[in-house]
């Protein structure tokens, strides 16, 4: 029988909040973390707005000389991954007091989109700036994705499987996923695992501006420029943001007497084999991978009590979402309360579904719904309970959490919470 696997511990870091209890603050008031930009001069760009980690220290989590070699997601992902570990019950002291053979126990599994792409930008600028000696000599290896969770690895000393998991915007849902069969099939007793990314470099930006599916219409009103299901939407807000969870065993988590956040009780993914970035209109594969999730955890639509949406604010995957979430909950679709964390935060890629399951496991311990802010007038094609612009008291027992990604990749989590 397949083990249990639990959440013991998370960590956040999100444009509307740093670490967990100002991203719960601002997640369940409904406030914005989207602004213009700092971090260069935007005003080349159409698009002026980004979701960036406000306030931010990098040095506090790496030393200057070593973050030179690194990219922004790397000082992210530590600093997440510490007070995950802190909240499960493992400060500094605990760390240091662990076995060899409890170390090579515990795994790292990271979900990205960008990865390090932001750090690859920077050194071939200094390059073809005439800057070669300023180039990394770590260009190539902290240049790849891979080698983001040996970076976690590394500082923590966990000597288990160190992987990184890249599929577009369900990475960290991927990621999550993959952590889940391990424990489940007792392969670990506990791994790290979660989200980062930090897409924010004019390069980068400006090839999603030539993709054409950013928002160039807020730069006068970041705050407002988020809009999933708003009839007035013209597409994402780019973002930052990092999300790491403790998975456990359950009995493992049990017998040292951990704090338990919710279960994992089901997984689905599928692929549409459709177009490199367009959702097939139907909505039948991310249906069923939400279904795939539900039917693993043994629940039907009557008992999904929240759904945590993808909902990135362009045309196209708000309509199909919502095509999708009809298909899978049939008429429990229309009585669901459901919400977009983007709404708040922007689309920080590869790390949203993460950030969708930290959003639901607050949405479950303080029974309460998250808004889905800037929905002045929804879609008359998006006719959900998007839970609009103030937060709902309401206990969550179960809870989808959906993504959806360049590709045609789908990806769903059931989250059950464990009185």
């Amino acid at each position: 029988m397949p083990c249990r696997v639990v959440i013991t511990g998370f960590g956040s870091l999100s444009p509307n909040g740093l670490g967990n209890t100002e991203f719960c603050r601002a997640l369940l008031a409904g406030k914005s973390g989207v602004a213009r930009i700092t971090r260069f001069d935007p005003q080349e760009l159409p698009v002026h707005i980004a979701g960036e980690l406000k306030n931010f220290d990098e040095l506090a989590w790496m030393d200057a000389h070593e973050r030179k070699h690194v990219s922004r997601a790397v000082p992210m992902a530590i600093a997440a991954a510490s007070e995950a570990l802190k909240a499960a019950g493992f400060d500094s002291d605990a760390l240091a007091a662990m076995s060899m053979e409890q170390k090579r126990k515990i795994g790292v599994l990271l979900g990205t989109g960008g990865g390090a792409m932001d750090f690859s930008e920077e050194q071939y600028r200094l390059y073809y700036s005439g800057k070669i000696k300023q180039v990394s000599l770590f260009c190539i290896p902290s240049g790849t994705m891979g080698t983001m969770s040996s970076e976690v690895s590394m500082r923590f000393g966990f000597r288990g499987p160190s992987q990184v998991v890249t599929s577009g915007c369900t990475s960290s849902t991927d990621a999550l996923g993959y952590a889940y069969r391990q424990l489940q099939a007792g392969i670990l007793p506990m791994m790290l695992c979660g989200g980062v990314d930090s897409p924010i470099a004019f390069g980068i930006m400006k090839g999603f501006t030539l993709m054409r599916i950013l928002t160039s219409s807020w730069n006068h009103a970041p705050e407002r420029g988020s809009r999933p299901f708003s009839v007035d939407r013209d597409g994402f807000v780019l973002a930052e943001g990092a999300w790491i969870f403790v998975l456990e065993e359950y009995e493992h988590a049990r017998a040292r007497g951990a704090k338990i956040y919710a279960e994992i009780a089901g997984y689905g993914s599928t692929c549409e084999a459709f177009h490199r970035v367009r959702l097939a209109e139907c909505g039948e594969e991310p249906a069923r991978a939400i279904s795939t999730a539900m039917e693993e955890a043994g629940i039907g639509p009557s008992d999904v009590d929240y759904v945590n949406l993808h909902g990135t604010s362009t045309e196209l995957n708000d309509r199909i979402e919502t095509r999708a979430l009809k298909l899978a909950l049939g008429g429990q679709a229309y009585k669901a309360p459901m919400s977009s964390l983007k709404s708040q935060i922007g689309h920080p890629q590869g790390a949203c579904g993460a950030g969708g399951v930290a959003a639901t496991l607050i949405a479950m311990e303080h029974n309460q719904i998250p808004p889905t802010i800037n929905l002045d007038k929804p879609d008359p094609e998006c006719d959900l309970d998007y839970v609009p612009e103030a937060g709902r008291k309401k206990a969550v027992e179960h809870a989808v959490c959906n993504c959806i990604a360049f590709g045609s990749k789908n990806s769903a989590l059931v989250l059950r919470k464990i009185s």
